[in-house]
């Protein structure tokens, strides 16, 4: 880190402490040879994540898309939106802790429906009919069956 008063590259830190609610960290610094000090702040670097679209286009994660997706599926159940922003926190955080930077929406798609069907079955059914696209009500009664047949195993 230079020295902001001579441009030394060699400084010692004097003081640490947490900031922003523990999202970064705040360092007094004192510089090796003129002895200016100067504060300095440590953030954890976020990777963008892109989502690829069913379609093959490309747009950044957006959590609050997630959020609202979720919400439209829960709509007159009772589930709080405090869980939905914790569900999308948790797939945000996987995914930012991942090796690949583009997901497809599949990926995503499958992570929000395995959260919803641990928190509330009709909304996941909810999400699942718009999520998989069923064409026909053969299909959504296989998946109903499916979650009927999960559940036999608890």
């Amino acid at each position: 880190m230079k020295c902001p008063h001579c441009g030394y590259s060699e400084s010692k830190v004097i003081d640490s402490r947490s900031a922003e609610e523990g999202s970064s960290i705040r360092r007094r610094r004192e510089c090796l040879r003129c002895q200016n000090r100067f504060t300095t702040f440590e953030i954890i670097e976020q990777l963008p994540l892109v989502v690829i679209k069913r379609d093959g286009s490309r747009q950044s994660f957006d959590k609050n898309k997630l959020v609202n997706s979720m919400l439209k599926s829960c709509e007159k159940r009772s589930v709080k939106l405090e869980q939905l922003e914790q569900i999308a926190d948790e797939i945000e955080q996987t995914l930012q802790s991942g090796l690949d930077r583009e997901v497809p929406t599949s990926i995503i798609g499958e992570m929000v429906m395995d959260h919803l069907k641990e928190l509330d079955e009709v909304a996941y059914v909810r999400f699942a009919s718009v999520y998989r696209q069923f064409k026909d009500i053969n299909s959504f009664m296989d998946e109903l069956k499916k979650l009927i047949e999960g559940r036999k195993g608890d």
